[in-house]
Formats: structure tokens, C-alpha cells, sequence
């Protein structure tokens, strides 16, 4: 376990906060709390011992759990059932952890993705709660992360820290490596016939902002974080440059079901809703509390275009190293957009 201390922004630091987790994401938390004049010295720990986390949070005021690593890259190493197992345990250690050393508060950083995407899904709002279900893959190890969170929000106790969830929408950045920026990797955007899904994106360093927000507000509870406004599917198009293929919902799903059977991607079919169904927030409490994001949805799909730039996620090549990382919605994406588009220019040819 390797501990780094960073130089708060205040000159008088008081009490430490601790980030624990890996990733461009946690990586955004640590340099936006380390310049912060209202908090104290950080320390950022990329993961919590099995034994002795309470000696790890010793003298820390607060901690912040960044449960999504926003690194699809960093997945492959363990089997689902170790990185499942991985990620409740480190939940575990950090509520345990928090409450023997003391420690006031909380705050956890997981995603809107945990309320699913579905067609004419309803805008996700602050306090509506996750299923009780994890389910499978990425997404359904943030769920049981939460309900990890949950048990430890209902305990009462005087030594019980208070918890903070922020379910941010798809996050971009540098480094930032999910499905949503995979999606933008592929020859086409991919959507399903009949669907009309707004894009939403939040910037990595407007997300460490809004955690900056929970913790000197020392906020419980949870709440969403997002950019405005909603970009539609043909804004998204015209800002990327890029072409919709349209496929009905039975043939994408079925694709994608069949390309994870064969071993083509680790992760579990269903996460393609991520890609193609809507999951749009409403970030009401931290707009009342005056938070504005740096960056509009404008700029941060620039942002995720920069990042993707030069990167094609094409079927028509043996995927190897970071590509065979890609999840099911990653992949299912660039192997089916590839595949409609080669369909299409047949058609086009023997038209």
C-alpha cells in the first residue's frame, strides 16, 4: 500500500482528508482538495489494508471512497468475481475503517449509472435510490458498493461517520477510459431504432468540485453531479463528425449477448444500455447550493473527442492488450457500428 501526502491550500492545515482509489478520477479528487483553501492536508491512498485501515484514516476528518476507477483498461487483470469481491471489501474497509479512527464523514463517489438506463427512462433525481440487486459487470459492482454504503448510513452510533454518495453522470477527462468514451472510439455512434436518448456528460474536475462542495457543506445523503444542457443525439453527431447507425434493440443486444458468449468481451451484454438507453440526472442539490460546473456539456464532449482521438475500436483486427479491455458496451459498440456501416456500404454497392 503506497500513501502520498499532498500540500493542502491552506496555510494552517487542520485535519487530513483521505481519498482512497485509483484512476484518472480519483487522480481529479486529489488535485482539486489539495488546492482548496477550506479543507485541510490530503493524503490519497490507492487502496485500504485488509488489516490496520483504521490506522491508515488515523487523524483524517474525513474520507472520500472514489469507487469508480473510470479506467475500463484497468479491468482485466482480475476474474469479475475478485474484482466484485475487491470492491465491497475496500467499501467495507473504508465505513469500519472511518468509524474506529474516528472519522466525521464520508463521501463516496460511484455513478449515475447505478439506476439503470432503459427506453423513456425518467430523469434520475437526487434521492432515488439504487436497486436492491447489484447484477452483473462494472455497474453492478458499484450497486453492492452502495449497498455497502447504505448499511453503514443507517447505523447509529456516536462514533458512526456521516455518508455522502455523488452519482456523477458519464464522466470525461484525461485518462478517463469507460464505455461512454469507447462508444466514441467506434466508426458510428450507435443508437437503437426508436429511442431517443439525451447525451449528458461531467468533466473529472467539476465531479472533485462538487465532492470539494460535500465535504466542507459536510453533506450526508447523496446526490447527482452533471453538466448542462442535455446534448441530443444530432448535436452529439454534428459536434463529432460522426454518422448514427440505427439497429433494432433485438439485433444490438443480440449481438452483444452472442460476441460475450464467444469470449469477445469480458463484461456482461446488458451494459450496452448504457450506450444507447437514457440515464439522464437532474443535479437540483448542488445547484441550490450554487455549484456551477467549469465545463458545459459543450466542452466536455470536446474533451471526451480529444481523448478518443486517433483510438478506432474496429472488429476487423484481433483485439489485443488495452483493446481486449474493453467492456460489453465498449465493444458491442465499435463490433456493431463496424459491422452496420460495412453492411450498409454493401447495400450501397449492390444498389
Amino acid at each position: 500500500m503506497t500513501t502520498t501526502t499532498v500540500r493542502s491550500g491552506r496555510s494552517d492545515a487542520g485535519d487530513a482528508v483521505v481519498v482512497v482509489g485509483r484512476g484518472p478520477l480519483a487522480v481529479a479528487v486529489v488535485t482539486r482538495l489539495a488546492a482548496s483553501s477550506a479543507l485541510g492536508a490530503v493524503r490519497s491512498v490507492p487502496e485500504l489494508p485488509a488489516v490496520g485501515a483504521h490506522e491508515v484514516l488515523a487523524g483524517a476528518a474525513a474520507v472520500v471512497l472514489v469507487a469508480d476507477e473510470a479506467d475500463l483498461s484497468a479491468q482485466t487483470s482480475v476474474t469479475p468475481d475478485e474484482r466484485r469481491t475487491a470492491a465491497v471489501a475496500q467499501a467495507q474497509r473504508t465505513v469500519e475503517g472511518a468509524r474506529a479512527a474516528g472519522v466525521r464523514q464520508v463521501v463516496a463517489v460511484t455513478s449515475a449509472m447505478v439506476h439503470g438506463a432503459s427506453p423513456g427512462r425518467a430523469v434520475i433525481t437526487d434521492d432515488e435510490p439504487p436497486p436492491a440487486g447489484p447484477g452483473d459487470g462494472l455497474v453492478g459492482d458499484l450497486v453492492a458498493t452502495e449497498a455497502v454504503l447504505a448499511r453503514a448510513a443507517r447505523r447509529r452510533g456516536p462514533k458512526s461517520p456521516t455518508i455522502m454518495v455523488l452519482r456523477p453522470a458519464a464522466v470525461v477527462g484525461p485518462g478517463v477510459d469507460t464505455l461512454v468514451t469507447r462508444h466514441f472510439a467506434a466508426p458510428r455512434l450507435l443508437a437503437v431504432r426508436g429511442v431517443e436518448r439525451g447525451w449528458q456528460l461531467v468533466h473529472a474536475d467539476d465531479v472533485a468540485s462538487a465532492v470539494e462542495l460535500a465535504l466542507v457543506e459536510r453533506w450526508s445523503g447523496s446526490a447527482t453531479v452533471a453538466a448542462g444542457p442535455v446534448l441530443t443525439l444530432a448535436q452529439v453527431e454534428l459536434a463529432a463528425g460522426m454518422r448514427r447507425i440505427e439497429l433494432a434493440a433485438v439485433t444490438a443486444f443480440g449481438t452483444a449477448e452472442r460476441l460475450q458468449r464467444v469470449g469477445v468481451i469480458p463484461t456482461p451484454a446488458s451494459e450496452l444500455a448504457f450506450a444507447v438507453y437514457p440515464w439522464t440526472v437532474e443535479p437540483a442539490r448542488l445547484t441550490a447550493a450554487g455549484w456551477e460546473p467549469a465545463h458545459d456539456a459543450d466542452d466536455c464532449l470536446a474533451v471526451l473527442l480529444e481523448g478518443v482521438r486517433g483510438q478506432t475500436a474496429v472488429a476487423g483486427r484481433r483485439l489485443g492488450g488495452r483493446d481486449a479491455a474493453l467492456g460489453a458496451a465498449g465493444a458491442a459498440v465499435a463490433v456493431l457500428g463496424t459491422a452496420a456501416a460495412w453492411r450498409q456500404a454493401r447495400a450501397r454497392r449492390r444498389g
